[in-house]
């Protein structure tokens, strides 16, 4: 039976020891990332929104790297949007940049009217290499 073990990248820890959560979770060869947003340094949230999104995706980049894993062990995507309709181009530029080639995770988008003053947050399933 898998056990549970808890995913941090550097320099992040007081953000999820305050709000009670782990970065990603690693069971068995699958790892969960939690929804990771564009904040600055600080953890306030990034005005600009090409900067905000590409800051997620750093972000992410970060969980992702201290699991072991790029995003080209991505399998599956969750984004949250607050207005889908007129972020989605700017989106989808920053995403091709970081994601690269086919074969593309599957993608979900969703709608939302709340994201903690961010405007922008990505979740993703991915799959763990094995070592070498």
């Amino acid at each position: 039976m898998s056990t549970r073990e808890a995913i941090f990248p550097a320099g992040r820890h007081a953000l999820y020891e305050q709000h009670r959560y782990s970065a990603a979770i690693r069971s068995g060869d699958l790892l969960f990332v939690s929804g990771q947003v564009g904040s600055r340094t600080d953890g306030s949230p990034e005005p600009d929104f090409e900067r905000q999104v590409q800051l997620a995706f750093d972000n992410l980049e970060a969980v992702l790297k201290a699991a072991g894993c790029t995003f080209r062990d991505v399998v599956d995507v969750t984004s949250f949007h607050t207005d889908p309709e007129t972020q989605f181009e700017t989106m989808m530029a920053v995403r091709e940049k970081v994601l690269g080639e086919p074969p593309y995770p599957t993608w979900t988008a969703v709608g939302v009217n709340w994201l903690a003053g961010f405007d922008f947050e990505i979740k993703v399933i991915a799959r763990v290499p094995q070592a070498a």
